[in-house]
């Protein structure tokens, strides 16, 4: 599909899968890869004490950014293994208080999966359904509470369709019934104002390389009172982390993380304002330029960097190849090497051919007005091309309702 946007330079408008590096971040980061490069757990010298002491300002960046406490911030690889540490942390410490533990079927695979697993060990996992917007409904989350519920494990923002789960009304419940409160915060974090007093959290988990930071760093947010939460280590060797991580910090990448929470805190209003402004002109551009699309982000409680679009009577995979030089997702980016369509979408009730048909758009800090305009430009040319080929569309241009159409194989 040749056009003369051929030469234009490829766009990225997948921010929720990865983000770029910002380059204050990097210049940040260098100094302890060779410079700096001491064990922050080698105490008895100066290159030890320089990373001992950049891992704690790092500590506090993160806390400050979601109003926790340093202690409260252990280090990981990133949200997969905090995921993980506070599913699995949190039955290992708590099993003789109750085995059952509620989700949702919207989660991440970082946390359906690592769910499921526990399930094969005996425990009782609930996984809550979603309406037609993708939302839990909060009288079925009191109502799956039982005398053995030790964790509720639920996102703040949805990965594929930007939407924002009612964190602290979660927080509240579980704290009224005395149940600890872990939100994978992934997509959240920097992104919408989140604070894990008000809010009620107890474990949260983050990644760098979703706010501009480097990848294979994260954090787990573990609360130290009212209540104060212990986690059994899954990961053993040193006693790292409070006895929670143990391995040798990633000294470099825990810099970059706290400097791109440092940067997400005092950017806040100024990022939120210019990434609201993208969505709006993206949103309005194709409105204006396409017609038959379903927007399956909530239209009120979305994270403003991230939508996600269905377009009518389009076959998904050639819509990926149409618009080969825009890098978007057609899924979360964990699993989009499968051609099932979105599991998330389906669980809000979109038909297989609509949740085949689903673009995630996300942008950031980087991206540019001519990036979105480009954006628009090319989805209105691919999508009116790839219509041209669809007798469905024409049909339902015409007026006509498939539903009453008798189709034979003759």
């Amino acid at each position: 599909m040749k056009s003369s946007n051929d030469n234009h330079k490829a766009v990225y408008m997948d921010y929720a899968a990865t983000s770029p590096v910002d380059p204050v971040v990097l210049e940040k980061m260098i100094p302890y890869y060779q410079v700096k490069f001491g064990n922050a757990t080698s105490r008895n010298h100066k290159f030890g004490w320089e990373a001992e002491e950049a891992v704690e300002t790092a500590r506090e960046h993160v806390a400050k950014l979601i109003n926790a406490s340093a202690k409260e911030i252990i280090f990981t690889s990133g949200a997969t293994e905090s995921n993980n540490l506070a599913l699995q942390g949190v039955v290992n410490m708590y099993k003789q208080k109750g085995n059952h533990i509620i989700t949702c079927v919207n989660e991440h695979k970082a946390v359906l999966d690592p769910a499921n697993y526990l399930g094969t060990l005996g425990y009782d996992i609930t996984f809550l359904p979603v309406d037609g917007q993708g939302m839990i409904d909060l009288a079925q989350l009191a109502d799956a509470i039982t005398p053995k519920t030790i964790l509720i494990s639920l996102m703040a923002v949805n990965n594929e369709t930007g939407n924002i789960y009612p964190t602290a009304e979660i927080g509240k419940l579980a704290k009224e019934k005395g149940i600890l409160f872990h939100t994978d915060a992934t997509q959240a974090v920097g992104k919408i104002e989140i604070d894990v007093d008000k809010m009620g959290i107890d474990l949260l988990s983050l990644s760098a390389h979703k706010m501009y930071g480097p990848k294979g760093e994260g954090a787990l947010y573990v609360r130290r009172k009212n209540p104060r939460v212990r986690l059994g280590a899954v990961q053993h060797g040193g006693g790292h982390e409070r006895g929670m991580r143990s391995g040798t910090l990633n000294v470099p990448g825990i810099v970059g993380l706290g400097e791109a929470c440092r940067l997400c805190h005092t950017r806040f209003k100024e990022d939120f304002q210019y990434i609201s402004k993208l969505r709006k002109m993206l949103l309005d551009g194709l409105t204006k330029e396409v017609d038959m699309m379903v927007v399956n982000s909530h239209p009120e409680k979305c994270v403003p960097n991230i939508l996600n679009i269905s377009f009518e009577y389009i076959e998904g995979e050639s819509l990926m190849m149409g618009i080969d030089l825009i890098a978007v997702s057609s899924g979360s980016a964990c699993t989009s090497a499968s051609l099932e369509p979105s599991y998330v979408l389906k669980n809000a009730g979109l038909g297989d051919e609509l949740a085949h048909s689903s673009i995630r758009f996300s942008f950031g800090r980087f991206t540019t007005l001519d990036d979105v305009q480009f954006t628009i430009d090319s989805m209105k040319r691919v999508v009116k091309k790839l219509r041209e080929m669809s007798p469905l569309y024409e049909l339902v241009k015409e007026g006509v309702d498939l539903s009453t159409i008798s189709w034979s194989a003759h």
